[in-house]
C-alpha cells in the first residue's frame, strides 16, 4: 500500500469521531446536570431556611415565651446557646456541606437584633442519595455511551464493508486478463456505484489501448521476421563458402550472430504480445534436461579466448510446457552474461527439482547495491545490459510466464542466477 505509515482507515476515523463526540456530549449532559442541580439546590434551600427563620422569629416577637426550641433536623445556634468555633467566622448568607458533628448540615446565617444566630438544617441523609443517585446516573450514562459507541462501530462496519469489498474486488484483477469488470458489492450506495462505473470505464479504455499494444508488437514483429530470417539466411550461405576470405568471414559472422539476436528479440516480442491466457497456443513440451547441454554447446565459442569452461550438472530429468525459442533466449542469455563477466575459471549451469535453471559464475561479482540497481531496471523495464535480448526482456518475460528470476552475488566470489520456471510444469 502507498498510504502512510500511521494512515488510519476510514473505519477507524469514523468510530473515533462518533464515540469521541458521544463521549463529549454525555460529558457536556453531566455537567450542565450537575451546574443546574447545584444551582436549584441553592435556591430551594435559600427559600426554605429563609421562610423557616423568618417563621421562628415571628413566633417568638409574639410570644415571647416561645422557646427556638432544636428539633432532630433543624438546630438554631445563638451566642446564648452556644456558638460552635467554626461557625463564628462565617459571613451572612447560605453554606452548604458543613460538617458539624459529624453531620453534614446547610447553614443560614443572620444577625437578630445585633447577635449572630445560625440556622443548622441537617442534610445528610439527603447528601447520601443525592451521592447514590449521581453513582446511578454516571453508570447509566457510561452504559449509554457504551452501547452508543458499540452501535456505531458496528453501524460504521456496516457503511464502509461494501467499499472494503471493492477495494478487495480491485486487488484480485489481473492485469494479464482483460475484460475483467468488477461488480458492485451488496448493499452499495449510489455513490459507490458511481465508482464502480467509473472503474469499469477506465479497465475498458485501457485493456482496448493494450490490445492496440498487442496488435502492433504482433505485426510489427510478423512483419520483421521475413527480412531478418533472409539476413540469416544469406550469411549462413556466405559462411559455407569455403572461398571466402578471413576478415569477410569475421564481418559476416558478426551479421548472421546479430540476425539470430534480432530473431530471439521478436520471437520475445511476440510473446509478450499475446494474452497470458493464449500461450498455450505456441507452447510445448520442453525437455530442460536435453535442451541445457544445447545451448551450452551454442555459447562454447565465447569462451576460446578465455581460460574458462561450462559444466552442466543435471539432478533430474525435467520438461516444462512453454514456448521453446524463448526458454532457449532466456537460458542463453543469462548464459552469455555469465560468460561476458567471467575470464578464467568454471561456470556451472544446473537443473535443480522442480524446475529451476541455476547458473554460477566465477566473475568479479557485485555488490548489494548493484544487484538492487539491476532489480530496479528489471522491475521498470530498463535499459539493455550487455548483448543477447538483455536482463530488462527476460524481466518482463518471467512476468508475462509467470516464472521468477533471483540474483545473488558477493564482490570477488562471482554470481549466481536462479530462474525458476515451475510455473510452467505441466499439472500433475
Amino acid at each position: 500500500m502507498s498510504t502512510e505509515p500511521h494512515a488510519w482507515s476510514l473505519r477507524r476515523r469514523i468510530g473515533v469521531g462518533l464515540v469521541g463526540y458521544v463521549m463529549l456530549l454525555s460529558a457536556a449532559v453531566l455537567l450542565h446536570g450537575y451546574i443546574v442541580n447545584e444551582r436549584a439546590e441553592h435556591l430551594v434551600w435559600e427559600s426554605l431556611l429563609h421562610a423557616e427563620f423568618d417563621h421562628l422569629v415571628e413566633r417568638h416577637r409574639r410570644d415571647a415565651g416561645f422557646g427556638l426550641l432544636d428539633s432532630e433536623t433543624l438546630q438554631l445556634f445563638t451566642p446564648a446557646t452556644g456558638m460552635p468555633a467554626q461557625l463564628a467566622g462565617l459571613a451572612p448568607g447560605i453554606h452548604d456541606e458543613i460538617v458539624i458533628d459529624g453531620r453534614e448540615r446547610v447553614l443560614l446565617v443572620r444577625d437578630i437584633d445585633g447577635e449572630r444566630a445560625v440556622l443548622a438544617l441537617d442534610i445528610t441523609d439527603l447528601e447520601q442519595r443525592e451521592a447514590t443517585l449521581s453513582f446511578v446516573v454516571l453508570v447509566s450514562t457510561l452504559l449509554l455511551v457504551g452501547v452508543l459507541s458499540a452501535v456505531s462501530v458496528w453501524g460504521i462496519d456496516k457503511l464502509v464493508r461494501p467499499l472494503r469489498q471493492l477495494a478487495e474486488r480491485i486487488g484480485s484483477l489481473d492485469p494479464g486478463r482483460s475484460g475483467e469488470l468488477l461488480q458492485p458489492p451488496s448493499g452499495a450506495s449510489v455513490e459507490l456505484g458511481v465508482i464502480v462505473d467509473a472503474m469499469n470505464d477506465y479497465l475498458g479504455r485501457n485493456a482496448r489501448f493494450l490490445e492496440r499494444e498487442r496488435r502492433f508488437l504482433d505485426t510489427a514483429s510478423h512483419e520483421l521476421r521475413t527480412p531478418i530470417a533472409i539476413i540469416a539466411g544469406a550469411a549462413q550461405n556466405a559462411l559455407n563458402d569455403a572461398r571466402l576470405a578471413a576478415p569477410a568471414r569475421n564481418q559476416i559472422l558478426r551479421i548472421h550472430e546479430s540476425a539470430r539476436d534480432v530473431e530471439k528479440l521478436i520471437a520475445l516480442l511476440l510473446v509478450l504480445a499475446k494474452d497470458p491466457s493464449r500461450l498455450a497456443e505456441i507452447s510445448e513440451p520442453v525437455a530442460l534436461h536435453q535442451l541445457l547441454p544445447r545451448i551450452v554447446d551454442d555459447h562454447r565459442h565465447l569462451c576460446v579466448d578465455k581460460a574458462l569452461t561450462v559444466r552442466v550438472s543435471i539432478a533430474s530429468a525435467c520438461t516444462v510446457t512453454a514456448p521453446p525459442d524463448i526458454v532457449r533466449a532466456a537460458v542463453g542469455n543469462l548464459l552469455r552474461n555469465a560468460i561476458e563477466n567471467s575470464d578464467q575459471g568454471e561456470i556451472v549451469i544446473a537443473l535443480d527439482p522442480p524446475a529451476v535453471v541455476r547458473i554460477e559464475d566465477p566473475g568479479h561479482g557485485m555488490t548489494p547495491e548493484q544487484i538492487s540497481a539491476i532489480h530496479s531496471r528489471l522491475a521498470r523495464g530498463g535499459e539493455r545490459d550487455g548483448g543477447g535480448i538483455g536482463l530488462a526482456l527476460i524481466g518482463r518475460l518471467c512476468e508475462h510466464l509467470g516464472w521468477r528470476l533471483d540474483i545473488a552475488s558477493r564482490p570477488g566470489h562471482g554470481s549466481c542466477v536462479a530462474l525458476d520456471l515451475a510455473r510452467s510444469l505441466p499439472p500433475i
